[in-house]
């Protein structure tokens, strides 16, 4: 008998559970935020913000502002200092290092025991339960799980209160239990040097019994690169061959699709997203055959949304999980556990169903590219550029794309600086089917192309291998949970990257 076969029925009772999601979502709601206000009630934001009078949703909206980082940013400096019930009850430990603000380098998010808990390791112990319900056959816990982590350092020097990655947190933390099927070992997983870390869990992993994968699609890749550099193999099943699956999150997978198709081609493989940020997890694909995600409704996760329409007005319209509408592209809010009140995390989301309520990530609030009207997001991007490898054959590793502003006849472009892993036969061919794609999905980007009047068409620079690595180790953000900005109405990235462009082509 496998070992799964044995652990496999402990997980029964929370797929149970989770069928509340089909027709309880709006109860499953306000017993969460019922419950994060009762316990917050007592903190000083909570006395500050009346939470012991506040009994139902409406009182909740009428008590509480929404917030952005820089409006809890004091309060978080605080409490990485020490200090005790200010967002949360008691001390919290634990701050999840962010991509940063306008003003500053890094967010820190706070991570309190019950975050951990009710939201981070729940979700990932969902993730579990939901592939094992899609795939009987599983032999998932006869062998290791690769999970590929970040970094942590002190915080402020106090005891036993560390800032990092979310998953160096969660790696630190984690159950002694886990560890017997994880890998590499803590000390490598927790390395701070990218470079280093990554030939060691290559050279650590090799030749174990390799099951599944879990973390960033990039990060990830770049892993398994070294593991068969290492073992001379042509595919990863002749490695591991009883890899079967790869729990993926942090960016979008559909870049890189093709390459871990090629890598990989063992047709019991499959993939599986998750919607897990520093600030909450949020979302997990149930379905194989949909890449729409199931939104997570009984954590300690309160969901609020303001359509995007709205999102820079003074005072926008924010709904509740049961006021959304399919196909709107909204921002989502959350309230948690974890001291975060009506809190917007910079994400953009679109629901495709009610019912259980599933998503499809579509940006960033400050990942879009609307310079001239256009409203290009991310999620047009990534289906443009998924089109255009299809129909050329190209396989794209990074890219980043700002616009080019007016000139004195009034024309304007985007430009789009591109690293392929695969380039193609003709690269004005693959900007021709690309700049068409965007056309034919975004109505917006048609209008402001329409006979080139205005918006020229688009225009795509090669990027030498390895630069946006370079660029990342440049700002000391490579590894972890960083990620390329991938659409900008600033120049600042782009231009930034064209430099090293040209400087290494010219060495």
């Amino acid at each position: 008998m496998s070992l799964t076969s044995i652990i496999r029925p402990f997980f029964k009772p929370r797929m149970k559970e989770l069928e509340k999601h089909n027709f309880a979502a709006e109860e499953l709601q306000r017993s969460v935020l019922c419950r994060i206000v009762s316990k917050g009630q007592n903190t000083e934001y909570g006395i500050k913000h009346l939470l012991n009078t506040t009994k139902n949703y409406d009182q909740f909206v009428q008590n509480v502002p929404l917030n952005s980082y820089e409006t809890l940013k004091n309060d978080i400096d605080r409490m990485r200092h020490g200090e005790s019930d200010i967002l949360w009850p008691g001390i919290v430990k634990w701050y999840a290092k962010s991509s940063g603000t306008t003003n500053d380098k890094s967010k820190f998010i706070p991570v309190s025991n019950d975050g951990l808990h009710r939201i981070h390791y729940r979700g990932g112990a969902d993730v579990v339960a939901l592939y094992l319900r899609n795939n009987p056959k599983s032999r998932l816990f006869d062998g290791r799980s690769l999970i590929l982590g970040g970094s942590h350092a002190s915080n402020y020097n106090l005891p036993g209160s560390l800032v990092g990655d979310l998953s160096a947190i969660l790696i630190e933390n984690i159950n002694p239990l886990i560890n017997l099927f994880r890998v590499p070992k803590k000390g490598t997983a927790l390395l701070s040097d990218f470079e280093v870390k990554r030939d060691r869990i290559a050279r650590e992993t090799v030749n174990k019994n390799v099951t599944n994968i879990s973390g960033v699609p990039s990060w990830m890749l770049s892993v398994l690169v070294r593991v068969m550099e290492l073992s001379g193999k042509k595919h990863l099943e002749d490695v591991w061959p009883n890899l079967e699956v790869f729990f993926h999150g942090g960016i979008a997978f559909t870049p890189y699709r093709k390459q871990y198709e090629e890598l990989i081609t063992s047709s019991k493989m499959h993939y599986m997203e998750t919607y897990n940020a520093s600030e909450g997890f949020f979302g997990i694909q149930d379905d194989p055959d949909d890449r729409s995600m199931l939104l997570m409704l009984d954590y300690d996760e309160f969901y609020e949304f303001i359509p995007m329409d709205e999102f820079d007005k003074e005072q926008p319209t924010v709904v509740p999980l049961w006021g959304i509408e399919t196909g709107v592209n909204y921002a989502m809010v959350i309230t948690t556990s974890c001291g975060l009140w009506r809190y917007i995390i910079g994400d953009t989301i679109q629901f495709t169903s009610k019912n259980p309520y599933k998503f499809i990530i579509t940006g960033r609030t400050k990942y879009f590219i609307n310079a001239f009207g256009e409203e290009l997001i991310m999620d047009n991007a990534e289906k443009g550029l998924a089109y255009a490898c299809e129909k050329t054959g190209a396989q794209v590793s990074e890219y980043t794309a700002a616009p080019v502003y007016m000139d004195n006849k009034a024309h304007c472009r985007h430009q789009w600086l591109i690293e392929f892993s695969k380039e193609p036969a003709d690269l004005k061919e693959f900007a021709e089917i690309l700049d068409r794609r965007l056309q034919e999905i975004n109505s917006d980007y048609e209008a402001k192309r329409f006979h080139n009047i205005t918006l020229q068409p688009l225009e795509i620079i090669k990027a030498r291998p390895e630069l946006f690595n370079d660029w990342l180790k440049s700002k000391g953000k490579l590894g972890g949970q960083h990620k390329i900005p991938r659409l900008s109405n600033s120049r600042k990235n782009i231009d930034e990257l064209l430099a090293m462009n040209k400087e290494q082509k010219g060495k």
